[in-house]
Order: structure tokens, then sequence, then C-alpha cells
């Protein structure tokens, strides 16, 4: 098909993903750069120049022949071969991959001497197997994007790499390998935007505002650090010497949507309703950018602004209120880049994310379908202004040098007319039938339950990397620091309480040690949570590694890192102080045949995980979480405050026992807040792949990887130390299952002042009733997995990827959230609030059997283009978690909420309301009540180019979900109520799948 004239003439290699979503990704960890390597005649010059902006890099091939080019701008460059300052051969075209290396082996006679090893498409050839990488990655350009039904987010493209998930559909965020949620880091040109409050989220420029992305699943370089779970890479568009611009427009009409399914369920108390087939949504977003030389070939700038229209229309569960959704914001990136020479450059970028909505809140009659009065409308803000500058400079031929400084914020509004005014009032399942016979009208004055929220963060950062090439050797090393900062306060609205109706009956405990008196059927629990400060956490380290070529087959990756992370308290004193972690990280790849066909590779390594800022936010600043109960008295018509509507207040009668203050958190003597000798969190993990070129369009490949995570770092429920009974709950940070160190004084018991330890493998708990001692579990999380994958690469007609990963997830946590419960306070979550909650070890619930992921994309002709993407997973265990264990009276989990605590793994079945030590249990482990369905999710998509010549126009619809799949997705795992009490609703969804939608995109490019 094509000449061999053309062969020898072209090269242009992609990332072994990049195009074939299949080789694991370079050496080049977090970078926004890449990579071109090979072998050449020794003491040969070897010179890039870069197409779109005209810089030039230069190398000699030592005596072994080998040379590098590395820090290079991802794109397309023109590559020479230069001899004694003669020019020899022809000039080979090379494509420069993010994070990946280009492997490029010249001849004597200045030609590409590994054509069998690589694919020619058109003018360029691509990479089968890219033999310098010793990680797991999956890279994929904006190209391959548009031929495929992918939605527009960076957690759509993740969810293309094998062995990432998505996470508890309730609070969001992916899994990759086994991992929580609360993991990975997000990198955009090499700056971290990862959400450090939680990290459950990041900041993002303009879908359209990225050039290429790169999905790292394991086997990271030390140059990264600070992710236990997986990482995502993306790098901007950049500006060139020809100029450009384009328009795109993106259309979400509600017509393009299919009706979710409504659900209910029915139990003792009445119908649980889940309503959203009056859901709406429509969406319009329009960008516009620029591209070109301000300065030719020394300055460039690409900008673009995104305006977005988002509209949503949608019903609470019950179907009683109606809420109007609207947020019209305009987003904006912009990238510069200024060559102040070949050997040095410096890039800016800057983006925001910032927006805003608003939500009127209105009561709604969902059996006669009409709409109500207003009863409330807030506003929320998000988002915030990013920025980065970054040098890189070269000095000599074997020295380079980069330096980058950068600024991420986000903030967290919510505001409403009625944040001084009104109380929330929520209705629990427990309630349901007497709410529907009051005819479910609008309950308190507050629209909706969202907390009043004030929150900044900013990220600070500073690093400088380097990389010295002496000959087989490479050594890279370089420091970072960042300095994160939140200022945050939080509070129910009102008098400061939210009021929750249960429906109940006479002697059923509640949480504060009370039982429900006679005559009441019916309870309010008011919880009052109030917290706030500022507080900063730094995060430094260095780290050194050596790229090796043992043999010019044989690379060996040889690094050390080492992580210090502190976290302050508001007035500036360490609070949390994690110092000298050393993280070691080797790998190796063998070339098999010395023709970059074949690859064997492997790594090993430690990975550690910061502390999140809503542990200094907590511990450090204090934390007011109270619970009172109340006997419910009935309702009263009230009138709105703002809106002047009427609505029902809840009659508050006498208060049922004390106020629980159990979950308070002091913010005094910090020495009974955290342990002295506080572990770090880490995750051990190991990594066997192979890489084989079958043809070259065709490749294939198996891995199999082994993560252990042995520790956690949690809040950790300590009633009892070797001084005897506490007499109420201290909450430190602690290691569970670890020695724990704390400061002992009369307050707690102890008969004289001092640091006291306690084994809190076998001490720290005390059991209600029996006064038994007991300890906690160790932790312990593992995931095994074993990968293939079958590429066959885009060359203008037709590509193919199909991967299949088998994966085991066990242990008995999840990590730093607890997906069972919907639970996503980070690092401060209910797996350790009793004994029984971590006491059996088995399948977590990101624990996905089977993943099958295939993706492809047909030319029919220049005109015409087809696109789609299969994904099918087996579904994740089901739980059945008790409420307390065999000689305890206090709770595991909370006898009137599913959210509050745990849960154990026994179910009380014989004298369950008798003394403790006649009571009698049956254990029930980890998965014990089966697993969610299967889900598939089919995509498919089509784009229509205009045949005229010159003019860039297409069109490309896509449908997301197309056979309209609403499998459940998550479901109560809250068995008990109480002893014996069993929860009705057990096992019966809360979540499912999105229902069908489709998407209009626009392009023309000028």
């Amino acid at each position: 098909m094509y000449g061999k004239a053309l062969r020898k003439t072209a090269l242009c290699v992609a990332m072994g993903i990049g195009l074939a979503s299949m080789a694991p990704g370079a050496v080049l960890a977090q970078s926004a750069t890449g990579a071109v390597a090979g072998r050449a005649s020794s003491g040969d010059q070897v010179m890039l120049i870069n197409e779109a902006t005209g810089q030039r890099h230069t190398v000699t091939a030592g005596s072994d022949g080998l040379y590098r080019l590395t820090r290079l701008p991802v794109g397309d460059y023109s590559l020479q071969v230069v001899r004694d300052g003669q020019q020899v051969g022809q000039p080979v075209a090379v494509s420069v991959p993010l994070g990946g290396t280009t492997t490029v082996n010249l001849g004597a006679d200045g030609g590409v001497i590994n054509l069998d090893s690589v694919q020619v498409y058109g003018s360029r050839v691509v990479n089968r197997v890219d033999v310098y990488s010793t990680e797991v990655a999956t890279n994929v350009t904006r190209e391959e994007i548009a031929r495929l039904p992918v939605e527009q987010s960076l957690g759509s493209v993740a969810m293309l790499a094998p062995g990432v998930i998505g996470g508890n559909s309730s609070f969001g965020g992916i899994s990759f390998g086994g991992s929580s949620v609360a993991e990975n880091s997000v990198f955009i040109n090499g700056l971290n935007v990862t959400d450090f409050y939680r990290r459950q989220s990041y900041s993002s420029a303009p879908f359209a505002f990225y050039r290429e992305f790169q999905v790292k699943t394991g086997g990271y370089s030390v140059e990264f650090g600070r992710s236990t779970g997986g990482v995502i890479n993306a790098v901007t568009r950049s500006g060139s010497n020809e100029l450009k611009g384009g328009v795109e427009v993106t259309f979400e009409p509600n017509a393009f949507r299919a009706s979710a399914d409504d659900h209910q369920f029915e139990d003792s108390n009445g119908t649980q309703h889940y309503r959203a087939s009056r859901d709406r949504q429509s969406f319009t977003k329009a960008n516009v950018w620029a591209s070109g030389p301000l300065i030719r070939d020394k300055l460039f700038l690409f900008a673009m602004y995104e305006q977005r229209d988002n509209r949503t229309k949608n019903t609470n569960n019950s179907g009683s209120t109606w809420t109007d959704g609207d947020s019209d914001n305009g987003f904006w990136g912009a990238k510069l880049d200024w060559n102040l020479s070949d050997n040095h450059q410096f890039e800016f970028l800057a983006f925001s994310d910032e927006g805003e909505a608003g939500y009127s809140v209105y009561a709604y009659d969902w059996d006669r379908a009409e709409l109500g009065d207003l009863t409330g409308t807030r506003t929320v803000s998000s988002g915030g202004d990013n920025g980065a500058l970054t040098y890189t400079g070269r000095f000599g031929e074997n020295f380079t040098a980069k330096a980058m400084y950068g600024i991420n914020q986000s903030k967290s509004y919510s505001r409403s007319p009625a944040d001084a005014l009104c109380e929330q009032v929520t209705i629990d399942s427990s309630y349901r039938n007497v709410y529907e016979a009051m005819g479910q009208p609008t309950v308190g004055c507050y629209p909706g339950t969202s907390t009043v929220v004030s929150h900044d963060d900013e990220r600070e950062v500073a690093r400088l990397d380097f990389e010295w090439t002496l000959g087989d050797h490479m050594l890279r090393f370089g420091v970072d620091r960042e300095v994160m900062t939140t200022e945050r306060t939080t509070f129910y609205p009102g008098n400061g309480n939210r009021y929750t109706a249960f429906g109940v009956s006479e002697g059923d405990p509640l949480d504060n040690g009370a039982t429900v008196p006679a005559g009441v059927d019916a309870i309010l629990m008011a919880r009052r949570r109030i917290d706030g400060g500022t507080f900063e956490t730094t995060a430094n380290a260095w780290y050194i590694e050596d790229l090796w070529n043992v043999t010019p087959n044989l690379l060996l990756t040889l690094g050390v890192r080492v992580d210090n992370f502190d976290n302050k308290t508001a007035s500036g004193d360490s609070f949390i102080k994690l110092d000298n972690l050393i993280s070691p990280r080797v790998g190796f790849s063998w070339d098999m045949k010395g023709d970059g066909m074949t690859k064997l590779f492997g790594n090993l390594g430690r990975y550690y995980l910061p502390v999140t800022n809503n542990i200094n936010y907590t511990f450090a600043g204090g934390l007011i979480d109270e619970r009172t109960f109340y006997a419910l008295d009935g309702w009263r018509e009230q009138v709105n405050p703002v809106t002047g509507a009427s609505y029902m207040e809840p009659i508050i009668g006498a208060q049922i026992g004390g106020v629980d203050d159990s979950y308070n958190i002091s913010a005094g003597d910090l020495r009974q807040s955290v342990d002295r000798d506080l572990d770090a969190v880490y995750q051990d993990e190991a990594i066997l792949g192979f890489q084989s070129a079958l043809s070259q369009a065709w490749s294939w490949g198996v891995n199999a990887t082994y993560r252990r995570m042995k520790n956690a770092l949690d809040d950790v429920r300590i009633n009892h130390t070797p001084c005897g009974p506490v007499g109420f709950n201290l909450w430190p940070i602690a290691n569970p299952g670890k020695p724990l160190t704390i400061w002992g004084d009369a307050s707690i018991g102890c008969e004289t002042e001092g640091w006291i330890t306690i084994d809190t493998s076998r001490d720290g708990y005390i059991k209600g009733g029996s006064g038994e001692v007991v300890g906690y579990s160790e932790p312990k999380r593992t995931y095994k997995a074993l990968e293939f994958q079958i590429d066959r690469a885009w060359d203008g007609k037709w590509g193919f990827n199909a991967s299949y990963l088998w994966s085991k997830s066990d242990g008995n946590h999840e990590g730093p959230v607890n997906s069972d419960t919907n639970y996503g306070d980070t690092g401060m979550v209910q797996h350790w609030d009793h004994p029984a909650n971590n006491q059996d070890y088995g399948p977590l619930f990101n624990d996905r059997r089977h993943q099958f992921k295939v993706r492809g994309s047909y030319a029919l002709n220049d005109q015409w283009l087809f696109g789609a993407s299969l994904t099918a997973q087996s579904g994740g265990p089901i739980t059945a978690f008790g409420v307390t264990w065999p000689n305890d009276t206090t709770g595991a989990g909370s006898f009137v909420t599913e959210g509050s605590g745990g849960g154990s793994f026994w179910h009380c079945v014989q004298n369950c309301s008798g003394p403790v030590n006649e009571r009698v249990y049956e254990y029930s482990p980890r998965g014990a009540a089966g697993r969610l369905p299967w889900t598939y999710n089919l995509g498919a998509n089509v784009t229509w180019t205009l045949p005229v010549e010159d003019v860039d126009l297409k069109v490309r619809f896509s449908v997301f979900n197309l056979l309209n799949e609403q499998e459940v997705i998550n479901v109560r795992q809250r068995y008990e109520r109480g002893p014996g009490e069993v929860r009705e609703l057990h096992g019966t969804g809360t979540r499912w799948q999105s229902p069908r939608y489709a998407q209009l995109v626009v392009t023309w490019n000028f």
C-alpha cells in the first residue's frame, strides 16, 4: 500500500499506547513531555527539529551508539543525522508522545533500520513496542477521542484503561487497581490539580483544550509520588508558526435523553420511592480557539474560550419537591510558549474552571404532576483559577534542567437567603407511611439539605528536575514542594440543627444509650455539626533515579524517592508530621530479540499517600458533631419567611436521654488527638508484563499486578487505655491494629501524666455491658490482577483495541473512604469506629472480578466514520452489616441512621432484647449477601466530514448507553436496625446506571 521509498524517508513513531492504546508508557512519570532514543553510529549527531516551532535539539551518539533526547514538548519533529558537519540521509518524521519514548534506530546511511518493528501509516511509522518503558499506562490522543464515543471528561478518558472503574456512585470518583476513589492524582502540563482536601476530585480545563492524555495504572517512576491509586496525566494544546483557529459546539438536549426508570420498594413503613422519570437536563457548550505565532520561531500562543449552559429539572426521590438548576458560565485557557533559544524555553499555562450554579426549589405533587410554591433558592460556586510557569534548559548535550512554579485554586460556596432563617428537616424511610398519609407536604423552609459551606483551597507548587546522561547511564534527580492551604467553615442553617423524623417503637435503643419511652412512635433527631478554620499542609520530596542500559537490549531503572508531609494547625504548628518516607522502586525492560518487537518488563515499588487537609480541619480545628433526640409531637403549618409559601414544621416534644457528643473532637490537647509515632499509609506494588508486535499493525500483551496495603491511618475509637476505662470516646488519628502512643492524664483516667502506649491489636476498646477489653484487626488490602490486551493500530481505515482484566480486591478496609455505607469523609470514615467494623477479611467494594473493554473505529470513506465502545463488568459484593456483635451493647453501627457507623459482621438471631451474655449471634462475612448484577455500557458514534477541499468541517453524533441499560449499581448494605431487627430494605437499590443519552458535536477548524 505504501512505497518502499516512503518507508525509508518517513518515520512518525507515536507512543505505543498513544495510537495503539496498548503499550506501557515510558519512565517520564508525571512529566508533560516525551523523549526520543535509540541507536546510531558512534559519534554521529542526531538533530531534532520541532516542525511546529522550529526549535532544534542535538545530541551525539555515545561510544556504544546509544543516544537520548529528553524533556521534549509533545509534538511532531524532523530527525536528521549529521556526520562531520554534513547531513546524512533524508530527514525522518518523528512524533514525540506524552510521557513516552519514541525509539528510532539509525544505520550508517542515516536511515531507519527498525522498520520491521513498526507500522507504516501514510507518511508515518508507529512503534508497536516501547522498549524504554517499565510502567503500565494507556495513552490517548485527541484524534482518537474524536473517533470514539467518549464523554468529554478526564474521568471518562481514564476509564478507557483496563482496571479503571467508576467508584461509589453516591459520591463519585474513579477507582484504579482496587484502590479507593481518594487515592489518585491528576496533572495538567505537570501541574498537580488534585483536590487535596479529600482527594476525590480535581480541577479541569475545557476538554477541547487538551492535546493528549496518559492514564497511569502502575509502575510510576520515582519522579511521581503521593498516590496509591492511579494518575491522569494530560497535556494541553500549544501554538505554532501556523496561524489556526476553530469553533466547536456541543449539544446535549433533553430530547436526546431517555427517561430514567422509577423504582419503589415496600416495607412495613410504606413505600420507598426513587423517582427520576421526570428529571430533565439540557446542556450546550461552545468554544472558540486561536493559535499562532506572536513572534515567528520564538513566541507562540494557544487560547480558548468556552461558554457552557446547563439546565436541570429534577424531583427528589419521593417526588415531593422540584428543583430547577441553571448554570451559564464561561471557561478559558491559554498556553504561551517562548523559545528563548534552541536550548532554553519558557512555558506559561493558565486556565479557569470557575463556575456558579443557581437552584430554585418548589413544592411538587407527583400524582397530579403539579408545581407548587417556591420554597427557596440557593447558589453554589465552585472551581478557580490555575497557572504554571515552566523553564526548560539544556546545558550541553548531556544535561537538562527543568523548573516549574504553579498555583492551583478551587473553592466551594453554598449560599441561600434562608441560611439564617430556616432549619433543615428531612424524612427517614422509617417515617414514610406517616409522611405519605400527610400528603408528602414540604417540611421545613430550607431548600434542600446542603450545609452552609465557605471553602477555599490553594496549592502552591515549586519543583526542580534534572537529567544528566553519562554513557550508559541517565541520572534523573529533583526536588518538589507543595504548600496546600484550606480555609473552610461549615454549619447547618438556621439554629445550627438539622432535624430528621424517624418512626420508632417503644423500647428501641437510641445512639445516646437511651430507649424510646412508652407512648412515643416518632422521634426527631437534631444533629448539630460545626467546624472551621484555616490550615496548611506542606509536602516536600526529593528523588534520584538511574536509567541504566546494561546492554543495548536491557534497561534497568533504579530509583528512590523520599517524601515528607507536615500537616499544621491554624496557628502553624505541626499537627501530623511524617518524615523520611523512603520509596525504593526498581524496574526493567528487556528487548528480548533486539528488534523492538518483543519485550519483557517488570516493576517493584513502594508508594506513599499523604494526609488530606480535612484531617487538619477537623482535628486541629475541633469538631462539634452532636445528636439530640426528641419526641415528635406532630406538625404545624408555618409560612416560609423567604418565599411566603406554606410548609409543615415539626413540633419538638420532650428530649429523650442526653446529648450524644461521642463524635465531638476537641482541639485542645493535640497530644491526645494524634499518635505520637504515627506511620504513613503506603502501598507496595509488583508488576510483570510481556508485550509483542504480531505484525506492523497488530500487537498484544499480558501483565500481572499485585498490590498490598498493610496499614491504615484514620480516626480510631479509644475508650480504654492501660490506665483503664476512659469514660468517653477519644478519636485520635492512629494506625489501627498497631501501637498507639498518646498523652495520658487524669482526664482519661491516668493517675500520673505521661505518654502511654496502647497496643490497639489487643487494647483500646471496652465492650459495653460485658466490660471485655479488645483491640482492632490488622488492616489489610490486596489487589491481584491479570490483564490481557490486543490492539490493531489505526491506519486511516480502521483500528481496534480489546482488553480483559481478571482481578480480586479483598481485605478488611477499602482505604481512606468507606463506599459500603456511602461515607466519603476521607481518613475519617467508620472503618475504625468500632472493632467489629473491620473484623472480617473478604471482597471489598471495588472488587470487580471480570472487566471487558472493547473500542474501535472504521472509516467507510473520506466522508463517513463510525466508532463504538463496550464496557462490561461483573458486579461488586453485597454485605449484610449487622448493628452489634457478641457481648457488647455499644452499636457497631447506628441504631437510627444507615449512614452512621460501619456495622458489624454479626446478626443477632435469638434473645436479642435480653442481656448481652444471653444473645445468640450468627457470623455473616463480607459479600455474603451476593453480588450486584453485571453492567453493560455500549456506545456508538458516526462522524460526517464535509467533502469540500480545504474546509475542515465535521459533525459527530454519539450515543451513550445505547441499549439504555439501567441496572442497579449501589444498594443498601445495612441489614439490621437494632439487635435482631432486620431492615426490610436491605439489598434494595439506591443508584442505577444513567439512562441513554446522545450528543451532537459540530467542529469547524480553519
